[in-house]
């Protein structure tokens, strides 16, 4: 059995339930009864984790209440690190209104040891807690005494290539390409690989995930809630006499801090406000049975709200393998131009829409009321096809993350990365008329 199997245990199932997990090194060690005694059990410090205001109403209530060796207060003061090709900064460039295609190589693999996010596009700030951010990922050595947490909001990780053994406060997680997680925002965590890795991040700030509302759909379908797993707990009692490196993603900026032990202390932990994970395939799609193509919305995993009803700060949607069987009907995704920003990401297989020009690993960005749609190819295809039942996506994973926000582009995305498809327009222009006045 692989070592890093080795240190994982079962998960708990269910979205946004409240969980309790001990360490079963130290059974007891969660305080029976109230959430602070005056001494912990085995000596520990209680320390509580809040992920909303404390006067939200219940539904919206988010907070764990962590029993670690040491308060995470333990540490010497924050210095600056460079970002890299981390940003916030909007503005950089100047707007650019069209189809943005980036090439599998926007998440190359680096030579040498790496690690590192590289923002593509985004809007809005962390400071006023409204906004998101797109990034791609790329790392080929895994975080050794080292650890992040994101002060702006949370991150859902979307792995592309290569296994992701995350360690947090509140456990282990094995995360693989077609599944996700979500690290919410102020946990702290570290990723151990094993080999190239890469993949796509969505960060958002100002809002947690959200399991979609079904309406009509009932009280089943989608992603269900009990197929979302959270880590157990697991801690190590680890001195580090070199220094243990805290790294802080705050107002946009990265900062250092110094500990002299591992912040993975906590022994037994109680809360709603947890990591999770969840495997894309779990997914209960719902499709057009009779006619028409149905919009993508009923292909949403998560949602980030804003206080606007039915507008999202950010969808995630997922295009997974699924029967089409609609009558008289252009199957594929019809053209669109959307008061959304859409971008589309590629796990592993074929998009439906544009088989060739769209690899794994690769991207584009659809901005707002920017028309896109199936290329020619597809179009012709498409018209053409005999009407049968048949499978769609097969072997094929790809997803969007929707905003109602206008997404720019940085620096690194259209310039720098060197990776931007400048032919991407020309995917549409052999579409041809058949328009014909005597012909219905």
């Amino acid at each position: 059995i692989p070592a890093f199997l080795m240190c994982l245990r079962p998960y708990m199932s269910g979205f946004g339930n409240e969980h309790i997990s001990e360490d079963p090194r130290c059974p007891g060690a969660l305080p029976e009864g109230q959430n602070n005694p005056q001494v912990c059990p085995y000596g520990l410090y209680a320390e509580q984790l809040s992920g909303s205001a404390f006067t939200c109403p219940r539904p919206t209530n988010k907070r764990s209440w962590l029993y670690r060796i040491l308060p995470s207060v333990c540490h010497k003061p924050f210095k600056p690190l460079k970002e890299g090709h981390l940003t916030h900064d909007w503005d950089e460039i100047e707007p650019d209104p069209n189809q943005v295609t980036m090439l599998e190589g926007a998440l190359i693999l680096p030579e040498g040891q790496s690690n590192g996010l590289h923002t593509l596009c985004g809007a809005g700030e962390p400071r006023g807690r409204n906004g998101i951010a797109i990034h791609i990922f790329v790392c080929n050595t895994s975080m050794i005494n080292r650890c992040l947490y994101n002060s702006d909001g949370d991150f859902l990780i979307v792995p592309q290539q290569g296994k992701l053994l995350i360690t947090t406060e509140f456990g282990k997680m094995l995360v693989e390409p077609n599944e996700i997680c979500v690290i919410q925002q102020g946990m702290r965590f570290s990723v151990e690989v094993f080999g190239e890795t890469r993949g796509y991040i969505l960060e958002v700030y100002g809002a947690h995930f959200e399991l979609p509302d079904l309406g009509p759909i009932g009280a089943n379908g989608l992603a269900n809630p009990r197929d979302f797993l959270v880590p157990v707990a697991w801690y190590e009692d680890r001195q580090v006499p070199g220094g243990y490196t805290v790294i802080s993603k705050y107002q946009g900026k990265l900062f250092t801090a110094q500990q002299d032990y591992s912040p993975y202390n906590v022994v037994a932990w109680h809360g709603n406000y947890t990591p999770y994970k969840y495997h894309l395939e779990k997914f209960m799609v719902i499709n057009a049975v009779a006619f028409d193509h149905a919009d993508p919305s009923i292909f949403t995993v998560l949602t980030a709200k804003t206080t606007r009803a039915g507008v999202a700060l950010a969808d995630f949607v997922i295009f997974p393998p699924r029967w089409g069987v609609a009558n008289n009907t252009f199957r594929p995704p019809y053209y669109h131009r959307n008061c959304m920003s859409e971008f589309m990401g590629l796990i592993k297989g074929h998009y439906e829409a544009k088989e060739e020009g769209f690899q794994p690993g690769g991207g584009s960005l659809h901005s707002m009321m920017t028309p896109h749609g199936p290329d020619a190819d597809c179009f012709e295809k498409a018209s053409k096809a005999k009407l049968e039942p048949e499978r769609v996506a097969d072997g094929t994973m790809a997803f969007m993350f929707e905003s109602s926000l206008s997404l720019a582009v940085t620096k690194w995305g259209l310039q720098t990365s060197n990776r931007l498809d400048k032919n991407y327009y020309k995917c549409w222009e052999p579409l041809k008329s058949h328009f014909n006045p005597k012909c219905k």
